[in-house]
C-alpha cells in the first residue's frame, strides 16, 4: 500500500504541485513566526540581562526595586554616605552609586536623535584605575568636567559626532551644550534599542535627574571567594531604613521578564496570521483530492476489483495526503528559517545587535507536525465520499458532480450556522458588556462557517448576476465562463471560500482602523486652533510651567500651557484641573460654551465639560468644596460649561486659570503648551517658536498635519503590517483558483478541443479561462468584503461605550482596493491554466476513446 501511494504521488505530481506548495507557505509562515518569537525572546533577555552578570548586589530605595528613586519622607535615593559605607562591608570589592534619567541628544540639525521612549542619561562612575567597568570607550575618555559628556557609539555615529565636538542635550531641567569627551560601548540594560544614552559626571547628573550627593541606587560587586548569598546577608543587615536590596541575577530575571512582552506579543500575532493561511490552505487541498478522487474513480474501482478492501484504498490516499503534507512541511520548514531572518531584520529596531536564530525541537515538532496532519484531515472528506461509491458503479464512468441543494442537511445546517453567527454578532454589537467582544468572536466564526458552506449555493444567483454584464462583454466567452462555473458548485465555493476568508479579515480591519484614525483625528485636532502644540518629543520627558515662560516675551505670540493637576476632590468627585491663561486659551483651543462664559476665568473660575458637569449635577455659579490629597481645603466657583469630547486629547474636562492651579499645586505636569503666531504656521514661524524654547531636542513643535501624524499614524503602520501578513492567504487562495482552473482544464479537455474544432480560437479559449476566474475571485470578494464590513461594525459598536466619539467609517477606497487585488490575483492565477488550454491539440482530444 505504502509502495502504491508513493507511485500514485510521483504519477500526480504536477496536479499535486499547488497543494504542496499550499502546505509549504503555510508551514514556512507558522515556522518562520515560532523560530522568529524564540530567537527574538533569547535576543531580548541577553540584552536585558547582559550588564547584570558584572552586579552581585543592588542597593535601591524600597520601593524602587532598583529603577529611578522615588520620594518618601525624606529625601529621595540612596546618599552619598551610604554609598562609602557599603564600601566598606566585608566582601564588597567595590560600591558604585549610579543615578539616571531623561537625555535626548540633538543633531547637527537640532533635531532629536533616536527614536521610541528610551533616551536616558546616566553618571560615569570611574572606580581607581580611572575607568567604569559598565562603559567600554572606543574613543577618547568618560566626561571629568561639568561641561562634558559622553555618547554611546550607535547615537555618536547617527549625529557624525566626534570627539571635541560641541552637543546639545536635552533634560527636564532645560536644553544645554555640551563638550563630547569620549565615545563608549555598553550592555543592552545601560541603552535600549533605538534610543540613546548619555554620560555626565557625578555632579551634573545627580543635579539634572535627582538631587546633589543622591543616588538612585548602588551596585556592588563580591570581592573573591564570596558568595552572592553570603554577601546579600551582610549587606542587608548594613543596609540603613528605607533601602532594600537583591541580586543581580534576581533583577536579571525581573528584566527578562519586561523584556519578551514584547516580542511574544508579535509572536502571537504572526502565529494568528499563520493559522490563518493554514486554515485557507485547508479548501485548497480539499479541492484538490476531490477533483483527483474523481478522476481516479476507474482506477480505485479497479483496486476494489482486484481485491483491495475500502480500508486498503482509504490507507492508500490518506498516505498520498501524508507524503504530499511531509515533504512540503520539510520544505516549509527550512523556508521559515529565512522567513524568521527577515522578520527579525523588519521588525528589530536598526541599531539591535546581531543575534543567532533559535530552532528548538518543539518548532520542529510543531511545524512537522501541522504541516503533515494537516493534509490528512482536508483529505479525509473527498476520501470518505469517493468510498461510498461502489466498485460497480465507478468502473462506469467518471463521479458526476454533486449539486447543492437548497434542501440538503448541509445547507440547511450552514443556514443556521450563519443566522445564528449574524445574530450573536449583531447581540454583542448592540447590547455590549464585559464579554461583548468574545460574544461577537464566537458569533463571527459562527457566520464564518456558515458562509463558507453556503457559498456553494451561492455560486449559481451571484453568477447569474453578474452573467450579463459577461455576456455583453463577450457573449459566447462570457456564456461558455458563467456555465462552466456553476457547472461544479462546490469546488466553486470551496475556491471562492478560501479568498472570503481573507477579504473577510482585510475588510474587517480596513473598516476598524478607519474609523480609529478618524476618532483620533477628530479627538487630536477637532479642538485645536492654535497654529503649533509643544510637547515632549518622545516617552520621558517631564514638561512644568517653566517651559512656556520663553515663549511669552515673542512679540505678538500669544500661548497657553496646559499645566495638569491632580489629585483633587471637587464637591465629593474626583477631578483633574487643568490651568490655562485665561487671556489667551479662547483663541487657542474651541470651546463651546452651552452655558455662562469662558471670560469668567480671569474672575477666578473654572469652565467644566458637559460631560463632567452633566452627572454630578453642576450647574453654572455653583461653588463647590475642594480638597486636595495632602488635605489643604479650598473652594472653587464654576463660570461657564462647555460641550466636549471625553476622549479628546487636548480639551480638558475641567478648565482652570493657571494662577488658581499654582495656588494649590507648586509643580503640576505641563501636558503641552498652545501657542499662536501672528504669521500662521510656516518656517520662519517655526524656527521662532523653536528658538525661543532653547533649541531643546526633546521638545516637538506641531501643526495640526504633525499632530495628526503623530497620533494616527501607528494605526496605518500596524494596518499595512497585518495587510502583508494576510498577502499569505491572499496567496494560497490564488494558488487555489489556479489549482481548481487546472485541474477543470483536465477534466474538460475533450470539450475544450471540441471548442477549438468548432472554431474558437486559441485567444477565445483563454479568455473563457480568465472570466472562469474572475468570477471565482468576485464570488470570494463580494463575501468577504460584505462579513469583513459587518464584523468590523459590529467590533467597533463596543468601542463606542468606552471610546466616546467614535464612529463607523467606510473606507470605500480600501475596500475598492481589497477587491480589486482579488481580481488581479484571480487574473494572474488563471495565467498558466489559460495558457495549458489555449495549447489543447485538437487531434488528440477529440479522437474517439
Amino acid at each position: 500500500m505504502f509502495r502504491t501511494a508513493l507511485r500514485n504521488v510521483l504519477a500526480h505530481k504536477a496536479r499535486l504541485l499547488m497543494t504542496a506548495f499550499a502546505v509549504m507557505l503555510g508551514v514556512t509562515f507558522i515556522s518562520g513566526s515560532l523560530i522568529y518569537g524564540d530567537s527574538a525572546n533569547r535576543a531580548a533577555t541577553a540584552r536585558a540581562t547582559d550588564g547584570y552578570g558584572l552586579i552581585a548586589v543592588s542597593v535601591f530605595p524600597d520601593d524602587s526595586r532598583g529603577g529611578a528613586a522615588v520620594a518618601g519622607d525624606g529625601p529621595p535615593g540612596v546618599d552619598a554616605a551610604t554609598v562609602a559605607a557599603l564600601a566598606k562591608v566585608a566582601g564588597v570589592a567595590a560600591a558604585t552609586g549610579r543615578v539616571d534619567g531623561f537625555a535626548a541628544v540633538a543633531d547637527r540639525d537640532g533635531r532629536l536623535l533616536g527614536h521610541g521612549p528610551s533616551h536616558k542619561g546616566a553618571n560615569f562612575a570611574p572606580g581607581a584605575h580611572g575607568t567604569d567597568p559598565a562603559y567600554r570607550f572606543t574613543r577618547g575618555s568618560g566626561p571629568t568636567r561639568d561641561d562634558a559628556i559622553a555618547l554611546d557609539e550607535t547615537t555618536a555615529t547617527k549625529g557624525g559626532y566626534r570627539v571635541g565636538d560641541t552637543v546639545r542635550v536635552g533634560t527636564n531641567q532645560g536644553p544645554a551644550s555640551y563638550t563630547l569627551s569620549g565615545i563608549f560601548r555598553t550592555d543592552g540594560t545601560a541603552r535600549p534599542a533605538g534610543g540613546s544614552l548619555t554620560l555626565f559626571t557625578d555632579a551634573t547628573a545627580q543635579r539634572l535627574f535627582l538631587r546633589p550627593g543622591r543616588y538612585a541606587k548602588a551596585d556592588l560587586t563580591a570581592a573573591p571567594g564570596t558568595g552572592v548569598r553570603d554577601l546579600l546577608g551582610r549587606v542587608e543587615s548594613a543596609l540603613p531604613p528605607g533601602t532594600g536590596a537583591a541580586t543581580g541575577a534576581q533583577l536579571a530575571r525581573i528584566q527578562a521578564n519586561l523584556a519578551t512582552n514584547d516580542s511574544d506579543t508579535m509572536s502571537q500575532i504572526l502565529v494568528g496570521f499563520a493559522a490563518v493561511a493554514l486554515f485557507t490552505a485547508t479548501f485548497l487541498i480539499s479541492n484538490t483530492f476531490t477533483m483527483l478522487v474523481s478522476r481516479r474513480t476507474r482506477e480505485l474501482a479497479l483496486m476494489r476489483a482486484v481485491g483491495a478492501t475500502r480500508r486498503q484504498v482509504r490507507r492508500v490516499l490518506l498516505t498520498e495526503s501524508l507524503l504530499v503534507g511531509a515533504l512540503a512541511s520539510a520544505a516549509g520548514l527550512a523556508a521559515g528559517t529565512g522567513v524568521a531572518a527577515l522578520l527579525r531584520t523588519v521588525f528589530a529596531a536598526d541599531d539591535a545587535p546581531a543575534a543567532p536564530l533559535v530552532l528548538t525541537p518543539g518548532t520542529v515538532l510543531t511545524s512537522l507536525l501541522v504541516g503533515t496532519v494537516l493534509p490528512m484531515v482536508a483529505a479525509w472528506l473527498p476520501i470518505r465520499r469517493a468510498m461510498a461509491i461502489p466498485p460497480v458503479a465507478a468502473l462506469g464512468a467518471a463521479e458526476p458532480a454533486q449539486p447543492a441543494r437548497t434542501g440538503s442537511l448541509r445547507t440547511g445546517l450552514c443556514a443556521a450556522l450563519l443566522l445564528a453567527g449574524v445574530g450573536a454578532a449583531a447581540y454583542g454589537a448592540l447590547a455590549p458588556g464585559r464579554d461583548s467582544r468574545t460574544v461577537i468572536g464566537v458569533g463571527a466564526a459562527l457566520a464564518l462557517t456558515g458562509a463558507i458552506g453556503l457559498i456553494p449555493l451561492l455560486a449559481r444567483p451571484f453568477t447569474a448576476l453578474v452573467r450579463p454584464l459577461l455576456t455583453r462583454l463577450h457573449p459566447v466567452h462570457g456564456t461558455l465562463a458563467a456555465r462552466n462555473t456553476v457547472r461544479d458548485p462546490r469546488r466553486t465555493g470551496a475556491t471562492a471560500a478560501a479568498l472570503a476568508i481573507a477579504l473577510t479579515l482585510a475588510s474587517g480591519l480596513s473598516v476598524l482602523g478607519a474609523s480609529a484614525a478618524r476618532y483620533l483625528d477628530r479627538a487630536t485636532t477637532h479642538d485645536f486652533t492654535a497654529d503649533y502644540l509643544v510637547k515632549p518629543a518622545e516617552g520621558g520627558m517631564r514638561m512644568t510651567p517653566d517651559t512656556a515662560a520663553p515663549l511669552k516675551g515673542l512679540p505678538g505670540v500669544r500661548s497657553s500651557p496646559l499645566d495638569q493637576s491632580t489629585g483633587y476632590r471637587l464637591g465629593g468627585v474626583p477631578s483633574v484641573l487643568t490651568g490655562v491663561d485665561p487671556a489667551t486659551i479662547g483663541g487657542l483651543l474651541r470651546y463651546d460654551v452651552i452655558e455662562g462664559s469662558l471670560d469668567s476665568l480671569a474672575e477666578g473660575r473654572i469652565a467644566v465639560a458637559d460631560f463632567k458637569a452633566g452627572p454630578a449635577g453642576w450647574r453654572v455659579g455653583q461653588t463647590l468644596p475642594l480638597e486636595r490629597q495632602d488635605g489643604e481645603r479650598g473652594s472653587v466657583t464654576i463660570g461657564a460649561v462647555y460641550r466636549a469630547d471625553e476622549q479628546s486629547n487636548l480639551l480638558p474636562s475641567i478648565t482652570a486659570p493657571d494662577s488658581l492651579v499654582a495656588r494649590y499645586d507648586s509643580a503640576p505636569s505641563t501636558a503641552g503648551v498652545l501657542v499662536d503666531t501672528p504669521g500662521g504656521p510656516g518656517r520662519a514661524s517655526l524656527g521662532e517658536v523653536t528658538r525661543a524654547l532653547g533649541d531643546n531636542p526633546a521638545l516637538a513643535v506641531l501643526d495640526q498635519a504633525g499632530i495628526r501624524a503623530q497620533d494616527s499614524g501607528d494605526i496605518g503602520e500596524q494596518l499595512n503590517v497585518f495587510y502583508a501578513l494576510l498577502s499569505m492567504a491572499l496567496a494560497i487562495a490564488a494558488l487555489g483558483i489556479a489549482n481548481t482552473l487546472a485541474m477543470s482544464v483536465l477534466e474538460r479537455h475533450k470539450e475544450i478541443g471540441t471548442l477549438r474544432a468548432l472554431g474558437v480560437d486559441r485567444s477565445g479559449v483563454s479568455r473563457m479561462i480568465r472570466l472562469e476566474a474572475l468570477l471565482l475571485g468576485g464570488l470570494g470578494a463580494t463575501l468577504g468584503t460584505a462579513l469583513g464590513v459587518f464584523l468590523g461594525w459590529a467590533l467597533g459598536r463596543t468601542l463606542q461605550e468606552s471610546v466616546a466619539g467614535y464612529a463607523l467609517v467606510l473606507p470605500w477606497g480600501r475596500l475598492a482596493v481589497g477587491v480589486l487585488i482579488a481580481l488581479v490575483g484571480a487574473l494572474l492565477a488563471s495565467v498558466w491554466p489559460a495558457r495549458r488550454a489555449a495549447r489543447t491539440d485538437i487531434a488528440a482530444a477529440t479522437a474517439v476513446q
